[in-house]
């Protein structure tokens, strides 16, 4: 979906780019995650994920991301606030924001609103999610599970959206194209 909105002339935040690009060397989240997980500090300067990853599973998975979390968390939203400021001031009308854990850091809706003025849903069946994400290179079951038992289920996701695409329709892409051009339109009718 993101891609469609970039190749449609829409600014994209990305926060799993952002997440790169403060472990790289010289990101502000650096200093912060080697001083919790210091094995995870490669030798370019950055932060090497795998390591972190194994550091996180050897220190106790749930303290180590609540850990982790309350590094990074803040400096993504900081960056993801940046970019939507500057394109306001560019004088772009709709900004989209990629927040793969958006409902995880915004638990209510006063918070939900405080970061987003509306929210799009990109999902699709339960199976084809399992079936696409088990294509990752790396990813196992039970990696999987540990992931979904620490996400916002989709079924409360749905309910919270504003508007959904539902990506599992076709085989192909246009209906899914078609989808998300239906949700401009709906944003372009509600802008004041």
């Amino acid at each position: 979906a993101t891609a469609w909105f970039r190749k449609s002339g829409f600014k994209v935040h990305d926060s799993d780019a952002a997440v790169h690009e403060l472990y790289s060397p010289g990101g502000a989240a650096v200093g912060p995650v080697a001083s919790a997980f210091p094995e995870a500090l490669s030798e370019d300067g950055g932060i090497n994920r795998t390591a972190l990853s194994q550091a996180v599973i050897a220190a106790g998975r749930e303290t180590s991301l609540a850990t982790l979390e309350k590094i990074v968390h803040p400096l993504v939203a900081a960056n993801r606030a940046e970019f939507v400021r500057v394109q306001g001031e560019a004088g772009e009308w709709l900004v989209v924001v990629d927040v793969p854990l958006l409902f995880e850091t915004c638990p209510d809706e006063a918070s939900l609103r405080e970061q987003v003025d509306q929210v799009l849903v990109v999902t699709a069946s339960a199976e084809i999610q399992r079936q696409r994400v088990m294509r990752r290179p790396g990813m196992t079951e039970a990696k999987l599970d540990a992931i979904l038992a620490r996400q916002v289920p989709d079924a409360i996701k749905r309910r919270r959206a504003d508007m959904l695409v539902d990506t599992g329709l076709s085989d192909g892409f246009s209906e899914t194209r078609a989808q998300l051009a239906g949700c401009v339109e709906r944003l372009i009718s509600s802008y004041p």
